[in-house]
């Protein structure tokens, strides 16, 4: 009897709502000083009454915790992300397994577009020489003029983190080579695997709620499985106009 993929089942539980299709381009890179980088990018074509709908600063940091809530789901419940007053923690089970910090994120919003960046602190996957450099950063940008069908650009981007897995001195080059064909791999997959996801357009309540209008109720603690929550320090919020 053939076994179930998981993340099949993960799709099949919301109906579709948009469609998505992965931009297939080169989009990893390394640098001579051993820090590399990633991009993945996909088009999601959705009704204009539903993205007017969901335009708002609230939206997107529901995004950012999608993306968490999905690394969760897709790994099986092994890695965690626990919400801290300084950022955030991706854990292996639990501490002091810390595979990856990062700051609190910082907000980016534009009339056809915006970006939530969590610069990297430190953590088990990242060599010592980069810590505090990086970013992840997730954006979504739609078109200056649309129909009744939009298209909007949804990326997912790892800059200028420096992998422990990279290595050093004599070892860098093999070091680059094992990188690629493991941990820049799965997160590749991963991403792409998350970008697909999008096309129940299920956005997840955020946790923190930075973004929510004055007034919303928060989220119960119940609702989440993280076990810290806290503010969001250093954001920056304006207004999305509705188109």
């Amino acid at each position: 009897m053939r076994k179930r993929d998981p993340r099949r089942l993960l799709l099949r539980r919301q109906p579709e709502r948009a469609l998505v299709r992965l931009v297939d381009q080169p989009r990893s890179a390394s640098a001579p000083d051993g820090s590399v980088s990633s991009k993945q990018v996909a088009d999601v074509t959705l009704p204009r009454s539903e993205l007017d709908r969901m335009w708002n600063p609230e939206y997107l940091e529901r995004l950012a915790r999608t993306y968490w809530r999905f690394l969760t789901r897709i790994s099986l419940g092994l890695l965690r992300v626990l919400y801290t007053p300084e950022g955030r923690e991706i854990v292996l089970l639990r501490r002091p397994f810390v595979l990856l910090t990062f700051h609190a994120p910082e907000y980016e919003i534009e009339p056809n577009g915006g970006a939530v960046t969590w610069r990297i602190r430190k953590g088990l996957l990242v060599a010592r020489r980069g810590r505090g450099k990086g970013f992840l950063r997730i954006a979504v940008k739609r078109p200056e003029s649309c129909g009744a069908m939009v298209t909007v650009r949804v990326s997912s981007e790892v800059a200028n983190f420096y992998p422990t897995i990279g290595g050093w001195g004599g070892f860098t080059k093999i070091g680059r080579v094992i990188y690629r064909i493991t941990q820049l791999r799965v997160h590749v997959i991963v991403t792409n695997a998350f970008l697909r996801s999008l096309v129940r357009l299920d956005l997840a309540p955020s946790v923190v709620g930075s973004m929510r209008p004055p007034g919303t109720p928060a989220l119960p603690p119940a609702a989440t499985p993280e076990a810290d929550e806290a503010s969001v320090n250093g954001s920056r919020v304006s207004a999305l106009p509705r188109r």
